[in-house]
């Protein structure tokens, strides 16, 4: 079972509720001092001067003029569809320490059963297994295909959908459990859509070439998948695109999943049998063990409209859709052929990615992926001692205080909408580094030679722990990210930060390097997580985590033309021929990046007022250092085609515009670096969009 409001992939971004730093393949969250892994004594420098491309004006193009020389320098590996500072940290995390961690495991013998040593050594080792692996092919799927063939009616379409949904294959209907948004103490059900391929409705709307190109080439995957399984359909792909381009057509798009209140429809379990009276609710909820009087529906209209689809596809139809779900599901844990192939189409064509990673490499970050927490506490103990915790607190409180006059002075908002952002402010919580409880994983079976089983038993333990969460107090001491995570985010349920120990490193914090590098690196990424409190998602929840108005209507009205101009500031931007920023998906990241800059700078300033003007280092002020600590956080070569997926799929902007995109809009970054109007990277004082 899926959370609703689950954390996604790379850069600085917002997923639904929960808004994540990342610089990878998308999600927001985002990123004066805080700790190096004890183990780590290899001394970074705060900034590499020869990344410098001093043909660049910094006034025309920042990221060109910080990174130039070190993009030209740092191509994107074949084995990468994106190459920056979160994948080089998270390649060191992954492939050093935790691959340290998990050899030193794999080399014990007669660990005992039900061990976090033995189910990471274990899973570790399946996934080598790549005799057996190519012994077994598909026959680990046949339990599931079997109950896919037996399928004669639209009640046996739901039973079946259900049962798979509890392993963790999607359909177009889900179910997800995460804090109830208008009572943030209880858990409740959620429902969502879902079951595109392609991960995005645009993929199915888009006329232009290269678009087309992807579903195209979408068709014949799904037919070389088919053929290598031994599955017998006639034109496979056709009729799975088809199908597929059906349901996109009826689902909201990614910036509608956006509004909070528009996706928060509370009802009674019977209201699904009055929207969908064909499809068996029973039988699907039964399937998967989930019991709840009440449930929250994503979009009504769509579950009447889906369920009508469903009801007018043909079963042999919907049992192709099905065997290919499963197929796709488990691909990349599959014999070589089947893998290769899920990697050409989604890796390759979808991201331009060149080659897979080594069989070891990808063992690795697999059992991270599935015993990521168990891995977490050796990772954290090692790497993040506890002392590290009162550092970053220390910084954390110095941008809450600064974020508390930044309050004061604005001009656009009242007093009384004031008073409330102040509270919400103040009952800000956050964790640093790693759980101060772990979970039990004990009881997910994990053997040294069944990989597709391995990854049931993890799903299974993940779907029982959700259905033992509804109707039921929310922990909010439960982490949403491993402790090695490169990335960092804000919860507005719980109306939490979070700073895994694996993003406290540099290029984000530095123990070496000046103030100015690290305010500009892991300051600015502390006040976007807080800032996406206050962006156009997190400003509709109050202080105990609640959507609920807490703005006069005036103020959010001034707030909204605010988000206005800046969506339409990077709705601008055209990244490629043909393809722009979408400002509508992307602005809740935009305002955390520029609340961040905004913050860490005054937070910087702040703390050097009263004392000596800062030396010069590599010939520049602190004042610049500080936005060339921001660049170099954000650097990044990114594949064409990785570049087109993030425009139409993530809520992130692409790395150069992450940079470039905000400075124009403050002051202090023309006067930095004196730039002069006409400047390709200078805005008129009315341009400028000032929010928090």
């Amino acid at each position: 079972m899926k959370s609703t409001y689950a954390l996604q992939l790379p850069l600085l971004a917002a997923v639904t509720l929960m808004a994540a730093c990342n610089g990878g393949n998308t999600t927001k969250q985002t990123q004066d001092t805080a700790a190096v892994a004890a183990a780590d004594t290899t001394k970074v420098p705060a900034f590499e001067v020869s990344s410098i491309d001093s043909s660049a004006k910094p006034c025309d193009d920042f990221d060109q003029y910080v990174n130039g020389n070190w993009k030209k320098s740092n191509p994107i590996p074949s084995t990468e569809s994106r190459w920056g500072a979160f994948n080089v940290l998270d390649k060191e995390n992954k492939e050093v320490r935790l691959k340290g961690i998990i050899l030193s495991l794999a080399d014990q013998k007669d660990l005992k059963k039900g061990t976090e040593e033995q189910q990471i050594s274990d899973f570790y080792r399946s996934f080598l297994d790549t005799a057996a692996i190519e012994k077994l092919a598909v026959t680990p799927l046949q339990p599931y295909l079997d109950k896919i063939n037996s399928i004669q009616t639209l009640a046996d379409f739901s039973k079946v959908s259900g049962e798979l949904e509890a392993i963790g294959i999607p359909g177009v209907i889900n179910f997800g459990v995460e804090a109830d948004a208008r009572n943030s103490k209880m858990n409740a059900l959620y429902q969502g859509q879902d079951g595109l391929s392609l991960g995005e409705k645009s993929y199915y709307e888009r006329p232009d070439a290269s678009t087309k190109e992807v579903r195209d080439e979408f068709v014949k995957h799904i037919d070389k998948q088919f053929a290598s399984a031994g599955f017998k359909e006639a034109e496979p792909g056709k009729t799975i695109l088809d199908f597929e381009t059906k349901v996109a057509k009826l689902q909201l798009s990614n910036v509608e999943l956006r509004d909070p209140v528009a996706t928060y429809n509370k009802a009674h379990y019977s209201e699904l049998k009055k929207l969908a009276p064909d499809y068996d609710w029973d039988a699907f909820t039964n399937a998967q063990g989930i019991k709840s009087d009440t449930l929250i529906i994503q979009n009504k209209a769509y579950v009447s409209k889906v369920s009508a689809l469903l009801k007018s596809t043909a079963p042999e139809t919907l049992k192709t859709w099905l065997r290919w779900q499963v197929l796709s599901h488990f691909a990349g844990f599959l014999n070589k052929q089947l893998d290769d192939e899920n990697f050409h189409f989604f890796a390759s064509v979808m991201r331009g990615t060149k080659q897979q990673r080594p069989r070891l490499e990808r063992a690795i970050r697999a059992t991270d992926g599935i015993m990521g927490m168990p891995l977490g506490k050796v990772f954290a103990k090692k790497y993040f001692p506890e002392s590290s915790k009162q550092k970053v607190s220390e910084m954390i409180e110095n941008v809450r205080a600064v974020y508390g006059e930044r309050i004061d002075s604005l001009t656009w908002m009242s007093a009384a909408t004031k008073e409330m952002a102040h509270k919400k402010l103040a009952s800000f919580t956050y964790k640093i580094g790693y759980p101060d409880k772990w979970k039990d994983y004990s009881s997910i079976d994990i053997k040294p030679a069944n990989l597709v089983e391995n990854i049931v038993a993890a799903a299974q333990y993940d779907h029982k722990e959700a259905l033992n969460k509804i109707g039921k107090p929310v922990d909010k001491s439960e982490w949403g990210m491993t402790p090695q995570t490169v990335n960092a985010y804000y919860n507005p349920l719980n109306n939490e930060v979070v700073f895994p120990a694996g993003i406290l490193q540099p290029p984000f914090f530095n123990a070496n390097a000046d103030d100015a590098i690290n305010y500009g690196g892991i300051i600015a990424v502390i006040g976007h997580e807080f800032t996406h409190g206050f962006d156009d998602q997190g400003s509709q929840f109050d202080a105990e985590g609640n959507l609920k108005n807490w703005w006069t209507d005036a103020d959010r009205k001034n707030f909204m033309a605010l988000a206005k101009r800046y969506i339409n500031y990077f709705s601008g931007i055209e990244v490629q021929k043909g393809f722009f920023i979408n400002g509508a998906l992307t602005i809740g990241e935009n305002i955390a990046d520029l609340g961040g800059l905004t913050l860490a700078y005054n937070a910087l300033e702040k703390s050097l007022k009263g004392k000596p003007e800062p030396a010069l280092i590599d010939g520049f002020n602190w004042k610049q250092r500080f936005f060339l600590g921001w660049a170099q956080v954000w650097h990044a070569n990114t594949t064409d085609a990785a570049l087109r997926n993030q425009i139409q799929t993530d809520p992130h902007s692409p790395a150069r515009d992450r940079i470039n995109g905000p400075l124009p809009h403050l002051k202090a970054f023309a006067d930095a670096w004196g730039c002069t109007p006409g400047s390709k990277m200078v805005l008129s004082d009315d341009k400028r969009v000032v929010i928090w």
